[in-house]
């Protein structure tokens, strides 16, 4: 198992490498000088000094061995709106899209799984219907636009919940940081729910339909008992399915965070995109697609642990 978690390891550096390529050939196909939008009408000579001040002067190949190369080691640059540094954003802006992040997977790693399995071993019952009309539900709302209906009704109309920032509190555990997440979480949970929920009930169908489990049941082993054995059975697949559905909601995210205006990395790369600001264009990109790749590798190594075949095929 620890060679197949280390091979797993080294493939992800030439994807990382691939990554930083084509995030740097993308940002950089986008037509105009990013300096003279965001300057606007200056001297041609002080905005010649700016280009080579953020080395925009050299040819594209070495900007990206220096961008790479400082990216290594931190520096990622300053902002072209602000002038804050890069790095330091995207930091701030990632413990916050990390908070709803991960408060939106446990919710639909736990509704889900729980009611998948519920459907799955109850299947043909009101419960396995009632449970397939509400993830079809799911699957098919958009991030986005359910976040504009819970600020419409839980904001709006009944006024229980902030629909804007992140509150002024000085820790993420005091009940004002949770107002302001509650909302962005729920708009982001029900679409991995719904996926994780499917998943979950058809790896439990498809599993209680093998031989091994009329065994079980031959053997005088409870229905808990057997329903356990099931659960273990269909957590890899349901493991892969929720990896990739974490690292989808950072872009689901980008929507979810403009409506309720959290200072998360969503947020940032929307104000990025429209402000023409490179470096935090870059850095935002860049962060996001090793996240996902860095989510990948720890799903692979979880289906290790939790089914250990995996690393003998």
């Amino acid at each position: 198992m620890l060679n197949y978690i280390i091979r797993r390891i080294l493939y992800t550096i030439p994807i990382a490498i691939g990554v930083s390529l084509v995030v740097f050939g993308l940002v950089h196909l986008a037509p105009g000088d990013p300096l003279s939008a965001v300057m606007g009408e200056v001297d041609q000579k002080m905005l010649a000094e700016m280009r080579a001040s953020f080395g925009y002067d050299k040819p594209l190949p070495v900007q990206y061995l220096l961008w790479l190369g400082n990216s290594l080691t931190g520096d990622m640059g300053y902002s072209l709106r602000t002038g804050a540094p890069v790095f330091r954003t995207l930091i701030d802006s990632a413990v916050n899209t990390m908070m709803i992040g991960v408060a939106a997977s446990l919710l639909g790693f736990v509704v889900g799984v729980t009611m998948g399995m519920l459907a799955g071993y109850h299947h043909g019952t009101w419960l396995d219907k009632a449970v397939s009309s509400a993830t079809i539900t799911g699957v098919s709302i958009p991030h986005y636009w359910l976040a504009i209906l819970l600020v419409i009704v839980f904001s709006v109309q009944f006024g229980w919940l902030p629909s804007m920032g992140a509150g002024s509190a000085a820790s993420m555990w005091s009940w004002e940081a949770w107002q302001h997440m509650i909302l962005p979480v729920i708009a982001l949970a029900a679409i991995p729910c719904a996926i994780v929920a499917r998943t979950a009930r058809a790896c439990v169908m498809e599993i209680l339909s093998m031989e091994f489990v009329e065994a079980l049941r031959a053997r005088g082993l409870s229905e808990r008992r057997i329903l356990l054995h099931v659960s273990r059975n269909a957590m890899p697949t349901v493991l892969a399915v929720m990896g990739l559905q974490f690292a989808h909601l950072l872009g689901g995210s980008i929507l979810v965070e403009t409506v309720f205006t959290w200072p998360g990395t969503g947020y940032l790369l929307n104000l990025a995109i429209f402000d023409r600001d490179i470096p935090v264009l870059q850095g935002t990109i860049l962060l996001l697609a090793l996240f996902f790749v860095s989510i990948n590798l720890v799903v692979d190594i979880l289906q290790t642990w939790a089914d250990p075949r995996i690393s003998r095929g």
